[in-house]
């Protein structure tokens, strides 16, 4: 190949340029085939920061949807657990009521069920969801509810000795700014009320009327807060979803946001492609009759 000093710097230009094209297309092949403005962040440019905190983000709201999720489940395994002990105080209460007429025979029946009740008490205090038992406050490793010194012998007296679990009440943060309480523990004055009340009938041989009235009394009172506990779980749940819901929101959001700012329209891309394809073709066919042009084959 001939190169004339007149035809160089031509030629040369033609060459620089053809090759800038052909890094501009190895670029768009990329982004046709990945879908993504850039491989690394570098490609961003300044809207690098941005792509960057967008994906922090979506991925701190899964963290908190994550969260909030698991915090769910243990709030309705503890609603399903207090909606057993409102069954057991009302077929208590019920119970208790027909033996007001005086009869043995009903007195015995609710002396019995007060018996096997109570152990039925314990597996739901000791309640566990994902290993973890969730009346223990935080001391989730150690069931809350052991009956092997709990002897109690008063319907007035408050007895949670059968309790072993801490006072923490188990929380869970669902936002950068935002946490919700919704753990209850087994020494809740709920669930200590039937307890004692379970406790006392079932260590009964017999019961006055006296003592069918006080119990009464207090079963009533532990329905109404075991219902009051049944509430506050509700309430927490429905709080808790929702600030899931939110985070869940934010992260279409952030994520939407950030597929806006790194991804490219591939069949854009795929048509500017073929312009380039085009002109790199005609730059090469004119850079080699450029090439090959000299004095003899212009004399000829």
């Amino acid at each position: 190949m001939m190169m004339r000093v007149a035809t160089f710097a031509q030629s040369e230009q033609m060459i620089t340029s053809a090759l800038r094209v052909q890094a501009v297309m190895a670029n768009e092949q990329v982004q046709e085939s990945s879908g993504l403005q850039s491989e690394d962040f570098g490609g961003y440019g300044p809207g690098a920061g941005r792509v960057i905190n967008l994906q922090v983000s979506v991925t701190r709201a899964q963290s908190y949807i994550d969260a909030s999720n698991l915090a769910d489940n243990k709030v309705q395994a503890m609603y399903s657990a207090v909606g057993s002990v409102t069954d057991i105080i009302t077929q208590l209460r019920t119970q208790l009521s027909a033996a007001t007429t005086g009869s043995s025979t009903a007195t015995a029946s609710v002396i019995n069920y007060a018996q096997q009740a109570i152990s039925q008490m314990q597996g739901l205090l000791n309640t566990q969801y994902d290993g973890e038992y969730v009346f223990s406050g935080a001391r989730t490793d150690t069931a809350p509810a052991d009956l092997s010194t709990f002897d109690t012998g008063s319907l007035t007296t408050s007895d949670t000795s059968y309790y072993k679990g801490d006072s923490e009440i188990a929380s869970v943060r669902v936002s950068d700014s935002q946490s919700i309480s919704y753990g209850v523990t087994a020494d809740n004055p709920a669930f200590e009320q039937v307890m004692r009340l379970l406790k006392y009938v079932g260590n009964s041989t017999t019961l006055s009327s006296s003592d069918i009235s006080q119990a009464l009394d207090l079963a009533s009172n532990a329905l109404d807060a075991t219902s009051t506990v049944q509430a506050k779980l509700s309430t927490a749940a429905s709080q808790i979803e929702t600030a899931s819901t939110n985070q869940s929101d934010y992260q279409n959001f952030a994520k939407t946001l950030s597929t806006n700012l790194t991804s490219v329209d591939v069949a854009a891309v795929t048509a500017q492609l073929s312009t380039y394809q085009a002109q790199l073709t005609a730059s090469y066919s004119a850079i080699s009759k450029i090439q090959s042009m000299n004095l003899a084959s212009y004399l000829r």
